[in-house]
């Protein structure tokens, strides 16, 4: 009797899972599911490589001795996100063997990677995570296309001990190494040949470790952690591992299992070293480049997971890691050299969520044009005459003020204010993406888009005003597409409107008791402006680009860039005439300007977002950039960047500086 149940429990679970993956991969709910009645078994054996996200939640014991000991337990959770690889042997009893290592990191967010943070009499000590990482044996057993297993094994993380105030810069972080064990159980399905999803559960638990800062304050810590997550995996070699992301099952009586079109995976990965020789400097500031030599990179790498859920209805989430610093801790210059480089400085890899939206298509008949697989994009027929909504999260760059010639860091420009345009301050944290909801009516030679979208709570913060429709981000687009002397154009006429709560540059100058200090004259306030952007293409291989964007310029930027007024054009050369196809040669240019109220704030000594050099001998700032991208293969490629930067800030009295930058790409 109880055999009988066991068997019908672990007959309900391996059916559950099998529908979970055929609608992964292409069964919708009220269709037919057609990979629970197919026989064909994965290949378990072999090599392995993915990616997973979750969420963790612990629980930390700490001592803080200031100067007398005091102990406390602590909660903390935070979505993590991370890769695994590992390698499975299957036995002929359908017993699993196998062994996994992992990394995961926390999100983004500033208290996100914290597990503790104490008060003692003459100071704070925070204890963040850097990483946890595990090395597990893994048993399972398998039915087909599912398995069940438990894990366990090696556990160990590094912890960042932070003491505010402290002796010095230097010697207020102590990093420590927690060693621990992990155990856990999971499951995981097969939905195509070389991919397989999972759902995973591990506890993870930490020794004790301490630190003694220079001013004798001790810190000990131990933890633990509870983790929930869901992974995607691929294995190279598998039967159907050389076809395309989503390929079907092979056909077993005619009827394939699954359907490829219902969901598609795209990643990348960026690498970008940039620096510069040391220039002249009379003077510095908070937020001047520093006139010696220096170098930064920063690292991203994301994977693009698109679902067709039903007619017209998409699915789309894109999960992310991103490490490193821009030049200065990103500061320095309106036009900043690397578009990679968001406001939040990582030594190690963060996670965030950089897309998660749902988007849903209305076609209106008539004639159709195809759409090709690409990030955030499945391929597919569509009507020309459409109208389709958006809402979730996302960069609003990605809907609006696109340009075929200059609009991704991690493929051709990468200085802000050449790929996006400078003067537009759209809604924004500090790794530029935002929430919101967006309508774009489609048809053969223009579309409209309008948009609404949140915007940070104060100037340059990571977290959103949520006095909905009260305070946003209100965009509107026309674009149109023409054709001069027989080649495709289009331009695109941007108005902005964003209501939010800043401060205003002339009241903060007329009130000397201030010092400068905007913050104390925020309050509710309305910022607008427009962007003209058009591309032109010249022959097949060339095309040309440019952007006139400006605002109004009188209180406070919000999310994006200290730029007032901004005019930047520029060209892309295809490398087909010295018969290198795959290459492209990028060159461009960008002037940008402050308005009188914003130039007299930066003179009289007041901070930016990202400039601010104490005094100012304005003048416009300017950018000349000039890249060659060396396709490698069809899906990496080596790019090798110049940037000449006068005026840096805005200030004729420091500068010029000559920026280099190397990039790696890849894709699939």
């Amino acid at each position: 009797m109880r055999r009988s149940y066991s068997r019908a429990v672990l007959s309900g679970i391996g059916a559950a899972l099998c529908n979970f993956g055929a609608a992964l991969a292409g069964d919708t709910p009220g269709l037919p599911i057609k990979a629970a009645s197919v026989s064909s078994p994965y290949h378990w054996t072999g090599f392995y490589v993915g990616g997973h996200v979750g969420y963790s939640r612990g629980h930390a014991n700490t001592t803080l001795s200031d100067p007398a000991p005091s102990g406390a337990r602590n909660s903390f959770g935070s979505l993590f996100g991370g890769v695994q690889f590992g390698y499975n042997y299957l036995l002929t009893s359908r017993v699993l063997l196998g062994v996994e290592a992992d990394i995961s990191f926390p999100n983004y967010l500033s208290a996100d990677d914290i597990t503790a943070s104490r008060t003692g009499a003459a100071s704070d000590v925070a204890h963040k995570i850097d990483y946890v990482a595990t090395l597990r044996g893994r048993l399972g057993y398998t039915f087909d296309r599912w398995m069940v297993y438990g894990t366990g094994g090696a556990a160990w993380t590094q912890g960042r001990f932070e003491q505010t105030p402290g002796v010095s810069d230097d010697q207020n972080e102590i990093l420590r190494r927690f060693t621990g064990w992990t155990a856990g159980a999971g499951a995981e399905v097969a939905i195509a040949p070389p991919w397989t999803t999972r759902i995973e559960y591990l506890y993870s638990r930490f020794g004790s470790a301490s630190a003694t800062f220079p001013s004798g304050t001790r810190y000990e810590s131990a933890f633990d952690i509870h983790t929930l997550r869901l992974g995607l995996n691929w294995k190279p070699g598998a039967p159907g591992a050389g076809a395309a992301y989503g390929a079907a099952w092979p056909s077993v009586g005619g009827a394939k299992a699954v359907d490829p079109d219902r969901w598609e995976l795209h990643g990348q990965t960026t690498y970008i070293q940039q620096g510069y020789p040391a220039f002249r400097s009379p003077y510095v500031g908070e937020n001047s480049f520093t006139p010696w030599a220096q170098t930064r990179n920063t690292w991203t790498t994301t994977a693009f997971l698109g679902f067709r859920l039903w007619q017209g209805g998409e699915f789309y989430y894109s999960p992310e890691l991103l490490q490193g610093f821009g030049l200065h801790e990103t500061s320095g210059a309106a036009g900043f050299p690397n578009g990679e480089a968001q406001k939040s400085d990582f030594a190690y890899p963060h996670y965030h969520t950089s897309r998660l939206f749902y988007r849903q298509t209305f076609g209106f008949g008539g004639a159709q044009e195809k759409l090709e697989s690409a990030p955030n994009k499945l391929s597919g027929k569509v009507d020309i005459s459409r109208l389709t909504l958006q809402v979730g999260k996302l960069p609003v760059t990605d809907i609006f003020d696109g340009n075929s010639y200059a609009r991704d860091p991690r493929k051709d420009f990468i200085n802000w204010s050449i790929w996006a345009a400078g003067a537009f301050d759209y809604g924004a944290d500090k790794v530029g993406l935002t929430y919101g909801a967006v309508a774009d009516f489609n048809q053969k030679n223009w579309a409209l888009r309008a948009g609404y979208f949140l915007v940070p709570s104060q100037s340059n913060a990571n977290t959103f005003d949520m006095h909905l429709m009260q305070r946003g981000n209100y965009v509107v687009e026309l674009e149109t597409r023409y054709s001069l002397l027989s080649r495709p154009g289009k331009l695109r006429t941007i108005a902005w409107v964003n209501t939010v709560f800043a401060g205003s540059y002339r009241e903060t100058l007329d009130n000397p008791a201030l010092n400068l200090d905007i913050a104390q004259t925020r309050a509710s306030r309305v910022k607008y402006g427009y962007v003209f952007n058009v591309e032109q293409s010249v022959t097949d291989d060339i095309g040309l680009f440019g952007r006139w964007s400006w605002n109004d310029g009188k209180n406070e930027i919000m999310a994006f860039t200290d730029i007032d007024a901004s005019l930047s054009f520029g060209a892309s050369i295809k490398g087909t005439a010295w018969g290198r196809p795959n290459d492209t040669v990028g060159v461009g240019a960008a002037f940008n300007g402050l308005s009188q109220d914003h130039r007299d704030f930066i003179a009289a000594g007041g901070l930016g977002i990202l400039i601010g050099d104490g005094r100012l001998n304005y003048r416009q700032e300017r950018v000349l950039e000039s890249y060659y991208a060396l396709g490698v293969t069809k899906e990496v490629s080596l790019t090798f960047d110049y940037q000449f930067l006068a005026n840096p800030a805005y200030n004729a009295d420091r500068g010029p500086i000559s920026i280099f930058s190397g990039r790696l790409h890849a894709e699939f």
